[in-house]
């Protein structure tokens, strides 16, 4: 049991329940708000999501099944995660993950792969990872016809990938709400890219989620845990720093649709 589930004061069986709290219908329909936005995700689409089982992807998941719920249209979820056989989760955290996925009607398939392919001759790093991680899951949705990948990015990410750009890089870029693959074969998309990371905390704590947190060998000295404090810093300037960073980058890009009808702007 991890230690979110050991502190909570409620359990995630009951927003599954529809006994959803003010603070927490607020999340999720701003997460709806940003699909709507940037027009995400519309009837009859196909959405693979990327679990790591951290809290981000867990609170994600969530918000698209109870949103999904509400909508006079529906759309196919799926969820992929990735299990690394270097550091394999447990089964009691498998079980636990499944029975999540299962009462918000998402199938979730976990697959097994190696985090440090023999393509890495001997090397390692973070960026590295990540591209690990997106070919096993563009090739995945490439077989299953999938063109769209949703994945658990926050607001404090973009910050932090906003300030390691112009930092590391002198460049004014970041994370995209919507970011195209193979000339539009394949979009990834961030619905809780305007959700502060604390909220997202807030509700996996206080809900019990069957966070897993999976073995990073950089977790704790990688720049964006160096970079988190800055933003704290940020925020005691500026409470909405986050947000005034967020719109400096004008985002204004939608994927072509000929008819997007998943929209739930009556519940904003």
């Amino acid at each position: 049991m991890n230690v979110a589930q050991t502190n909570a004061i409620h359990s995630w069986k009951e927003l599954v329940n529809k006994e959803i709290p003010p603070w927490v219908m607020r999340f999720i329909k701003q997460t709806g708000k940003t699909i709507n936005t940037h027009q995400m995700i519309r009837a009859g689409d196909s959405v693979l999501l990327s679990v790591s089982g951290g809290k981000d992807s867990l609170a994600l998941a969530l918000a698209l099944s109870i949103r999904r719920s509400w909508l006079p249209i529906t759309y196919e979820l799926k969820a992929l995660m990735i299990n690394w056989i270097e550091h394999p989760i447990s089964k009691q955290a498998k079980d636990a993950l499944h029975e999540y996925f299962d009462r918000l009607e998402i199938m979730l398939e976990i697959t097994d792969e190696p985090q440090f392919p023999d393509s890495f001759k001997g090397e390692f790093n973070c960026y590295l990872c990540s591209r690990n991680r997106r070919r096993i899951l563009f090739n995945y949705a490439d077989k299953h016809h999938i063109q769209l990948i949703a994945t658990g990015h926050h607001l404090d990410d973009l910050v932090e990938t906003t300030l390691l750009n112009l930092t590391s890089r002198g460049t004014f870029t970041t994370m995209l709400p919507i970011q195209e693959f193979f000339k539009g074969k394949l979009h990834i998309i961030r619905p809780m890219i305007e959700v502060h990371e604390h909220t997202i905390k807030r509700l996996c704590e206080q809900f019990g989620m069957p966070v897993v947190k999976p073995v990073c060998p950089f977790d704790q000295s990688n720049i964006r845990s160096k970079l988190k404090p800055i933003v704290r810093e940020l925020v005691q300037l500026d409470r909405d720093a986050r947000e005034h960073i967020y719109h400096a980058h004008e985002f204004n890009y939608k994927i072509p649709r000929e008819n997007v009808v998943a929209r739930d702007t009556e519940l904003q």
